[in-house]
């Protein structure tokens, strides 16, 4: 069975976010091994100067790369990054798989991003799209986005 491994800076604090996280990470786990890791967010003054916003994100790199699984495939969750549609991201997830991959990884960094360290080591820079949405809420989407991903692979009638 598939490893996939989510790993977000910061905990969900409101039960609605809660609720609806688990019932995705409940979901997955038909298709795959799944594990959620959640690392301490580096507070930040109400005004942080980019040095001091790039200090802390370099101290957010140092929790997350030993928690990325030895030999994942990367996917990290970027402005930048590419734009999919869900067929193309279960595909791109079935491609993984067939690659000889037997884990992925992916990494929703906290609101002032992730280190630049830390997508330079990425496989696949994947982008939310344009629109801003609040940091909690990215982690409910990402988690429907995986379970839809394994649904399509898997045939199931919930992606229509």
């Amino acid at each position: 069975m598939f490893d996939i491994t989510l790993i977000t800076m910061g905990k969900l604090k409101e039960k609605f976010y809660i609720s609806a996280a688990e019932e995705y990470a409940k979901r997955l786990g038909a298709y795959c091994r799944f594990k959620l890791l959640e690392l301490p967010e580096q507070y930040l003054p109400e005004n942080p100067s980019p040095a001091e916003i790039s200090a802390s994100l370099e101290k957010e790199a140092e929790l997350i790369r030993p928690k990325i699984p030895k030999g994942a495939w990367l996917c990290v969750f970027t402005p930048e990054g590419k734009e999919l549609s869900s067929e193309d991201f279960a595909q791109k997830l079935s491609q993984v798989k067939l690659s000889g991959k037997s884990s992925a990884c992916f990494l929703i960094g906290s609101s002032f991003g992730m280190s630049d360290t830390i997508k330079a080591r990425a496989d696949f820079k994947l982008s939310m799209g344009r629109m801003t949405f609040p940091h909690h809420l990215a982690r409910v989407m990402v988690l429907e986005q995986l379970y839809r991903a394994e649904a399509i692979q898997a045939g199931s009638k919930y992606h229509k």
